[in-house]
């Protein structure tokens, strides 16, 4: 294949597929990409055997068509690297010669059957259409929540989807923390007559987060019983999901929510801001700040054996309750409030100290978190 192309938007291509190249693998080829070269067009196919995505680059000229496999790291180096406006690049099994500028490369090839492909996104299939825009806010208030290593009793290290209907649910926890959010969402092809359990690695959300560019696009999603593929304009992303059963978390919620008696509305901005004063002085044995509400104010301290003390108070006026005292992890407060970024208010249920809270952010994103022992 030959092609020649903008330097800026091949770039923005091979960043966008980078995060589904193998970093460790026993088939040295998934460390490379796989480029196609067909009218006016380049489609890039990285994967690791677990998630994939299939990048649709348009408005290249095509010199000669064809497949080639391409060294993705060191392809992304070139074209950063450089301040010309242009790339040509002349690849086939025996390797790649880029010229951008003045400037000439080389790069060793692989056979391009060698390289696995990628299924095709099948319209005909039952799928649910969500807007990029509240596909983007349902990833960026839930994914943060999954467990970042396996759990032995529940599948936690994948984001569980749900769609139903005119709906669309992420859900993600590491057992001390749980997040729900909720999008509208069209439905395309028959009712699913089976309640199945759609885990999505946490992975493949970065990877879809990332290839949502316009809020208003319509992006395609298509959940099976062991995969699922996404499709947005440009691209398609493929994943294989995780495998395990899921915490009841409609359960955990109602039982919080019959428990709490205390409803408290929070300035999200300024809250932000408190927490994150009173955390200054924890240290890695003393993770935690205590927070004390009473009538017209809440106080947070913290303390560390080798940092010292904090003592932060807002006010808040509009709270006449009683007196209650809970303790958190700062950082599960501060990464909840930073993915609720320009919301003016949250509100925060609760019983006593010991039992779990949850924020509310409207009707459609509930957050639990657990409380730490006094």
């Amino acid at each position: 294949m030959k092609i020649t192309c903008a330097r800026d938007s091949l770039l923005t291509a091979c960043q966008q597929v980078a995060a589904a190249v193998a970093a460790r693998t026993t088939k040295p080829i998934l460390s490379n990409v796989k480029a196609t070269a067909a009218d006016d067009g380049l489609t890039l196919i990285a994967q690791d055997l677990e998630v994939g995505i299939r990048y649709e680059l348009r408005g290249v000229n095509v010199g000669k068509a064809g497949d080639a496999i391409l060294a993705i790291s060191h392809l992304t180096s070139i074209l950063r690297e450089s301040q010309d406006s242009e790339v040509t690049i002349d690849a086939n099994d025996d390797g790649a010669k880029v010229k951008i500028g003045s400037s000439k490369f080389e790069m060793n090839g692989y056979p391009v059957n060698e390289f696995p492909d990628l299924p095709q996104f099948d319209t005909g299939d039952r799928y649910h259409e969500v807007s990029a825009g509240d596909l983007r806010r349902m990833i960026r208030r839930t994914t943060f929540a999954a467990d970042k290593k396996d759990s032995t009793r529940f599948a936690l290290s994948g984001v569980l989807w749900e769609a139903e209907g005119k709906v669309a649910r992420l859900v993600a926890t590491d057992s001390k923390r749980l997040a729900v959010c909720e999008g509208s969402a069209t439905l395309h092809g028959p009712a699913d007559t089976t309640k199945g359990s759609h885990l999505v690695p946490s992975k493949t959300m970065s990877l879809l987060e990332r290839n949502l560019v316009d809020d208003g696009e319509l992006i395609r999603v298509a959940l099976r019983p062991n995969e699922a593929m996404f499709q947005t304009e440009r691209a398609m992303i493929y994943s294989r999901l995780v495998e395990g059963r899921y915490p009841p978390y409609r359960d955990i919620i109602s039982q919080t929510r019959k428990q709490s008696t205390i409803k408290i509305s929070l300035p999200v901005e300024s809250f932000l801001s408190r927490v994150r004063q009173a955390a200054i002085m924890t240290d890695d044995e003393s993770k935690r700040v205590d927070l004390s509400f009473e009538a017209g104010k809440v106080t947070m301290k913290a303390r560390g054996a080798e940092t010292g003390s904090s003592e932060v108070v807002m006010t808040l006026p509009e709270y006449d309750g009683s007196p209650v005292t809970i303790a958190f992890d700062p950082q599960y407060v501060i990464e909840f409030l930073r993915a609720i970024d320009g919301e003016p208010t949250v509100d925060l249920e609760l019983s006593d100290g010991s039992k779990p809270a949850l924020f509310q952010c409207g009707d459609n994103y509930k957050y639990l978190v657990m409380p730490l022992a006094g």
